[in-house]
């Protein structure tokens, strides 16, 4: 075949680096799309490492820090409330000062950050360092999808998604199992240092191989809309997390909560009136996109609160050590991976609106199944759960996540990926702290430490969030039945 020479070469799209040789008339992989998925799943490996393995260290983080189990779960909400409040700017940031610095400079924060935590002394300390951690990961993975987005065709952005998700697993499959042997022979600080040396190849990846993405004519930062919108996504989840933990009059309760929907209200009408917004409304016009965001947010909202839900039922509810909680954790990170590589081929054969409207269904009867679990449930049965879950789980968010770009143009990618991004953060904040709201709701006035008023607790809130979860998937009933076939099989002109 003859050979390809420089000038002989040209880019087809400026953000979609596909070569066409003209000696030899046939397409090539440019390097951006070899060394991008794996620059992403590093970082994304990292970000979920620390999620899964905090999850799993709950109780004796608990017991060193001299706190209940259930108000540890500032922990985990004020690190996903710093991303919903912080991902917002990560599109403007990244088309102003490009990807490449805007990514680099988020790892580098991120791994301070879990250093910062590994030091904390008190639980107000580990909760700033987990807001600085948050932050960091609210500019790397936005950005890091962004470059996705822009470099692969809506044809390939399916299967390259899948890629980088699918490395990006081995976190969650290893992280509880890796947080329970630490919890187990060592103090509970050396989990946040295992992220050290992945942030540094991460670091090195960045530097020399993630590429370099511009807003065309970058917008002017819309300070008022992120006042708005942060303050009242941010005090909406201080509520919730306060209600299962602090004594709070209604009229005081009442107050706050309107203020801060007063808050994400005005945003709405800031956002109709700026020339240039935080976060463009106008795009929730596109169907696919206003389903996968909204229809997310729903779903979300009921399984959020799992992976904090269930260790705390292995161990406090059931009594089993950590090691072995972290353990049953892993089924659920083992299906998820394999069902990446099932999810393009359902997609393409049913369509989005059969698997969505069906898989939510079956995710909201799984978290059901739960609530039959006790100390003499066979450990098959509750592996078969865990890997019911993690299946159901990894095609739900494949799907949405997904067709959310399917009707996007290349011009308003950054905006919807941040408008995904943000929803899907503050829809995960909320569900967890909905979660153990509920679990606390049903616990009552009982100590924490009661192993069968623990259990039973947390079966009622199961039952409950599997119900809602179920019920969410009537916000899929507006799909059409062609609606994401330009990701699921490649086509165009769909868009209506």
């Amino acid at each position: 075949m003859a050979a390809c020479r420089p000038r002989q070469r040209y880019y087809v799209d400026p953000l979609f680096p596909v070569e066409l040789c003209l000696a030899t008339r046939s397409m090539t992989l440019s390097p951006v799309k070899t060394t991008l998925p794996w620059i992403v799943a590093v970082a994304l490996f990292m970000e979920q490492l620390d999620t899964t393995i905090v999850n799993t260290a709950v109780p004796a983080m608990a017991a060193s820090l001299g706190v209940t189990p259930l108000s540890l779960k500032a922990v985990v909400t004020s690190y996903i409330l710093s991303l919903a409040v912080g991902i917002p700017v990560s599109g403007w940031m990244a088309d102003r000062f490009g990807t490449r610095r805007v990514f680099f400079t988020a790892v580098a924060v991120f791994t301070g950050a879990s250093i910062l935590c590994g030091l904390a002394q008190n639980l107000p300390m580990l909760v700033a360092g987990r807001i600085l951690q948050g932050a960091g990961a609210a500019m790397m993975m936005p950005v890091g999808r962004l470059a996705i987005i822009r470099t692969f065709p809506k044809g390939e952005l399916l299967r390259a998604m899948n890629f980088v998700i699918v490395p990006a697993l081995i976190g969650p499959l290893i992280g509880p199992t890796l947080g329970g042997l630490i919890v187990h022979w060592a103090s509970w600080r050396l989990i946040f240092f295992v992220n050290v040396p992945v942030g540094l190849a991460a670091l090195w990846l960045a530097h020399r191989h993630m590429p370099d993405y511009h807003g065309e004519s970058p917008r002017p930062l819309d300070v008022v809309g992120l006042a708005l919108f942060g303050g009242g996504a941010a005090l909406l989840s201080w509520l919730l997390e306060i209600f299962g933990e602090h004594e709070l009059d209604a009229t005081s309760g009442v107050l706050l909560l309107t203020l801060s929907l007063a808050l994400l209200a005005a945003y709405g009408w800031h956002a109709r009136e700026a020339a240039h917004p935080l976060l463009r409304l106008t795009l929730f016009r596109v169907r696919t996109f206003r389903v996968s965001v909204a229809g997310g947010f729903a779903t979300r909202l009921g399984v959020g609160g799992m992976p904090f839900l269930l260790p705390l039922f292995y161990q406090v509810g059931l009594g089993m050590p950590a090691w072995q909680s972290g353990l049953l954790m892993m089924p659920v990170a083992a299906a998820a991976m394999a069902m990446k590589f099932i999810a393009p081929r359902l997609l393409a054969r049913f369509g989005y609106r059969r698997i969505l409207t069906v898989n939510t269904v079956m995710i909201g009867v799984v978290i059901c199944g739960f609530a039959t679990v006790g100390p003499d449930t066979p450990l098959a049965a509750i592996v078969l759960l865990a890997l019911a879950l993690g299946f159901f789980n990894s095609l739900q968010y494949t799907s949405m996540n997904s067709m959310a770009y399917a009707d996007i143009g290349a011009a308003d990618s950054s905006m919807a990926s941040t408008i995904a991004s943000s929803m899907q953060q503050m829809s995960m904040s909320f569900g967890l702290a909905c979660g153990s709201l509920i679990a606390a709701w049903y616990l009552g006035g009982l100590p924490q430490t009661d192993q069968a008023a623990v259990a039973s607790a947390l079966h009622h809130a199961f039952l409950t969030v599997g119900g809602f979860t179920a019920l969410s998937s009537l916000s899929f009933w507006s799909l059409r039945q062609r609606d994401g076939e330009s990701v699921s099989r490649g086509t165009r002109g769909l868009t209506e």
